[in-house]
């Protein structure tokens, strides 16, 4: 009977990586087709569409998906009903939460976000309630085996990036906002296509999280903002402690 459990959970396991995956590709196909909309559908003409394309390669997200949101494009009312939009609020812990999400329906993702900061212990706020505990930010990410840690550091600087570190998987790129593309074509003449390069949300003042129970309820509402289908990105402030997060690993 314990072979058999634990088949059937390792398949519910496989079931849910594999649904999140489908999530994470209608979400990737929805910005290729809203950027190759936005301008011309070819990426080297199109800044927008080049780094959409990038952070579906960087899903492993199949070629003829790619192809087939750009071609959506063309189509009478591809991408044309899309709107970008941000919610800002407190989740468990009183971490501030940036939510940002793309959506042909602001009443439909307005309601379910508010659903979800209400019922996971989550507050909903103002516009610019928390955003001054963050800065916008170019963020190009390239995996270690790429080249050494000194040898990205000075390429990056020569681009024009702000800022380099590296840890033990990555080398993490900061650039100003309107640098991203400079510095990430730049990048790619050396070190080729990189598996992250986007707009994002850098937290200036973050907040302790210390205990399992306050961190396990934190990640679930991050997860649960993450499954909804308009939702593209979810930023927080929150610095969970090490032992904290030694302790989700072993329980997850």
């Amino acid at each position: 009977m314990s072979g058999h459990s634990q088949f059937k959970n390792i398949m519910y396991r496989k079931g849910a990586q594999d649904a999140k995956k489908a999530r994470v590709f209608a979400k990737l196909a929805r910005d290729i087709t809203i950027a190759a909309k936005s301008g011309m559908p070819e990426p080297d003409k199109n800044p927008r569409l080049r780094l959409a394309i990038q952070a579906a390669r960087a899903e492993s997200m199949p070629k003829d998906n790619i192809e087939r949101a750009i071609a959506k494009a063309s189509q009478s009312g591809g991408g044309d009903d899309y709107v970008s939009v941000r919610y800002e609020g407190f989740g468990p812990g009183k971490v501030a939460i940036i939510v940002e999400a793309t959506t042909d329906n602001k009443n439909r993702t307005a309601g379910n976000v508010r659903t979800i900061f209400g019922k996971r212990g989550g507050v909903m706020g103002e516009s610019g309630s928390v955003t001054f505990n963050f800065e916008r930010i170019g963020f190009i990410q390239y995996p270690l085996s790429v080249a050494d840690a000194d040898k990205v550091f000075e390429a990056a600087l020569e681009a024009g990036a702000n800022d380099v570190v590296s840890d033990d998987e990555h080398h993490d790129i900061e650039t100003l906002p309107d640098d991203l593309n400079a510095v990430t074509e730049a990048l790619e003449k050396q070190f080729g296509t990189p598996s992250a390069s986007r707009l994002d949300w850098k937290a200036l003042v973050k907040t302790d999280i210390s205990d399992l129970e306050t961190a396990q309820k934190l990640l679930d509402f991050i997860d649960a903002l993450e499954d909804d289908d308009d939702v593209q990105k979810v930023y927080h402030n929150a610095e969970i402690a090490d032992d904290v997060w030694a302790k989700l690993n072993v329980e997850n």
